[in-house]
């Protein structure tokens, strides 16, 4: 997996619409979901809410369109903010740098070290298309912003389920081996970015029954160690106000 690198992201560093707001991000995280074959008792747990057999992947990425955490295996129907408490809390665990972040979208909760949207604003970038549709506020603002960044890990998502096109499907393995290709392509693409940087095909783009995003409540079961959830929560709340009233500070 690719590592946090010391120097900031030129995607960062050379856009005044993310630097400094976004200085300390190193990448996205999301969910997605991966055709299954599942038999036996358990196949309803891997029902996802489209109805469908499927596999709830947990994913980290750089803005080098690099993977830099992929847990795989869990059930269809487990809540992305479900699979985050398990990968931060396993042996081979999610580790996030000191001072650092990812960015993630409307399926996880607010937290120091993972920078949600705010809710009950416009957040999709195709919710900002259009005349009259530009940010009238610093929320709007902030999540358009957050949008375009995050949206690297919908972009990886796609080149990845275009490059092995065997997950287009279910793959006829047992489900343990299942779990571990998507593991072994993974390392696959990682090493093709950085070996030939080719991605010379077609992305294609996510559809709904491939995404996993879907609102949590904020007092999901989702806690990190040293601080209780709520003051957690009210911390990173004030965080993501002063980033989005700086953003618009700029351009008022």
């Amino acid at each position: 997996m690719a590592k946090p690198g010391s120097t900031m992201p030129n995607k960062l560093m050379d856009s005044t619409r993310f630097y400094p707001f976004f200085k300390d991000c190193i990448g996205a995280i999301d969910g997605t979901h991966i055709p299954a074959m599942v038999r036996g008792r358990d196949i309803s747990s891997y029902r996802n809410r489209h109805g469908k057999i499927s596999q709830n992947v947990l994913a980290a990425c750089n803005f080098d369109l690099e993977f830099m955490y992929v847990l795989s295996g869990w059930e269809g129907s487990a809540h992305d903010s479900k699979l985050l408490t398990d990968a931060l809390t396993r042996r081979n665990r999610l580790e996030v740098p000191q001072g650092k972040y990812f960015l993630v979208d409307l399926g996880f909760p607010n937290r120091r070290q993972f920078l949600a949207p705010f809710r009950g604003v416009q957040y999709h970038l195709q919710d900002f298309t259009g005349h009259g549709n530009d940010p009238q506020n610093a929320n709007k603002l902030f999540n358009l912003r957050h949008a375009s960044l995050r949206n690297v890990i919908e972009r990886i998502f796609g080149i990845f389920k275009s490059r092995f096109t065997i997950f287009k499907s279910a793959p006829p393995f047992l489900f343990e081996t299942q779990a571990e290709l998507v593991l072994a392509c993974v390392a696959l693409h990682n090493f093709l970015r950085k070996e030939c940087r080719s991605d010379e095909f077609p992305i294609e783009s996510i559809d709904a029954s491939s995404s996993s995003v879907s609102p949590v409540n904020e007092e999901d079961n989702f806690q990190l160690v040293g601080q209780t959830q709520e003051q957690e929560r009210e911390d990173a709340n004030a965080w993501r106000t002063s980033i989005a009233l700086d953003m618009w500070r700029v351009v008022a």
